[in-house]
């Protein structure tokens, strides 16, 4: 063996090394550059799609204000602005498909009007039992009322949490709220902190925006219950008159104006009197769709005169635990701030005040902002 082969040999294993070390440099380099490129992608297909969005919007809005006007407001689906771009003749650009769904906000029990009976009667039809719901509805209500006097045995201590807080004494404001309130949230969340099944149904039946009542012809059986104490044979009644079912076939689908119908109905029994008949926020969502690309938009937007967003001062957490001795709590900024959708719908707001705009906007998100829909609501025993 020649005095040179064992330096050829280093030599040879020092190459395949570095080899080795590029090879898979540029590996990582070429993952990341194909992530950073669909990146790119996506969002030059989001900017393509969004103004096709916005215009199916403004459609929709303009189609819904003239229905507004010509029923003397919004009641239902079911008096034809359901499908709002076929109405208006309004197609997309080539090659492109817009789909549109509605959801009636207002059609929920409203939180700030809410009160403990409600809120009982609620849980209630849940199946839940008479004192656990009465437990749930007066800590959800002890957290959102000032100088609430608690009717039950729960006795929340907040100002003793590791991180003491104070119940922000007004309306909720996100439903993650419900995670820091004593015993709703052994409700609300599984073991491991997760939304469960009556978290996803209270979503369903409470909104969190501000308008008087809930919509009659939109409201789901939970809330016929909690707000109008309807038995299970007048919810029917309710139904099949809506829906154009049962007794009701020969009508079809139809849609409450006024109180005196409801009462007819749904028969003895149950408050009529407790429901409006028109929406007060509706949520529209959008979707268009190019080849394999897609952008979604969800707004909700209510009428003139319709739903508001809960703005009332919170009481400061701090100060209201280091003055816990004191009759005086200070009130200013809230323990959950308002999320910057709040601050946005707030400037939209004014934006179309100023411009005599005949919707307000209450919420406005696009594609990753956009929570994923909940899964389907169960009961729970």
């Amino acid at each position: 063996m020649g005095p040179g082969r064992p330096q050829r040999s280093s030599i040879v294993v020092v190459v395949l090394i570095t080899l080795l070390f590029a090879s898979a440099a540029l590996t990582a380099l070429v993952e990341k550059a194909g992530n950073d490129l669909l990146v790119e992608v996506r969002q030059a297909d989001a900017r393509r799609l969004r103004q096709e969005a916005y215009s199916a919007l403004e459609v929709t809005i303009a189609v819904l204000e003239d229905f507004r006007q010509a029923d003397n407001g919004l009641h239902s689906m079911s008096e034809g602005w359901g499908d709002p771009l076929t109405w208006a003749n309004w197609s997309p650009s080539e090659g492109r498909k817009v789909e549109i769904s509605f959801q009636d906000e207002s059609g929920k029990i409203p939180i700030a009007h809410a009160d403990l009976t409600t809120l009982t009667n609620l849980f209630e039809a849940w199946q839940m039992q008479p004192s656990d719901a009465e437990k749930l509805a007066d800590v959800i209500e002890g957290w959102m009322q000032s100088g609430y006097v608690y009717s039950t045995t729960v006795a929340p201590d907040y100002a003793s949490a590791t991180i003491p807080y104070a119940e922000p004494q007004r309306p909720l404001r996100a439903y993650s709220e419900l995670a820091a309130i004593a015993y709703a949230k052994d409700v609300f969340f599984d073991e491991n902190g997760l939304p469960n099944g009556y978290f996803w149904r209270f979503v369903d039946d409470v909104s969190l925006y501000k308008y008087p009542q809930p919509n009659i012809n939109t409201a789901n059986a939970d809330v016929l219950a909690a707000v109008g104490q309807y038995a299970d044979s007048q919810r029917q009644h309710i139904g099949d008159f809506l829906q154009g079912t049962g007794q009701y076939a020969q009508l079809g689908q139809q849609w409450f104006q006024d109180p005196t119908t409801l009462a007819a109905v749904a028969g003895v029994g149950g408050n009529a009197n407790s429901f409006a008949d028109t929406i007060s926020a509706l949520r529209v969502s959008i979707t268009v769709h190019e080849g394999r690309s897609s952008f979604r938009l969800s707004a909700v937007v209510a009428p003139q005169g319709g739903a508001t967003i809960n703005q009332t001062a919170a009481t400061n957490a701090t100060a209201a635990a280091s003055t816990s001795s004191t009759a005086s709590t200070t009130s200013v900024t809230s323990t959950a701030q308002p999320t910057s959708t709040a601050t946005s719908a707030q400037t939209s707001a004014a934006a179309s005040q100023s411009i005599n705009y005949p919707y307000t906007v209450l919420e406005m998100l696009e594609e990753d902002d956009i929570p994923l829909p909940p899964p389907p609501v169960t009961p729970q025993t």
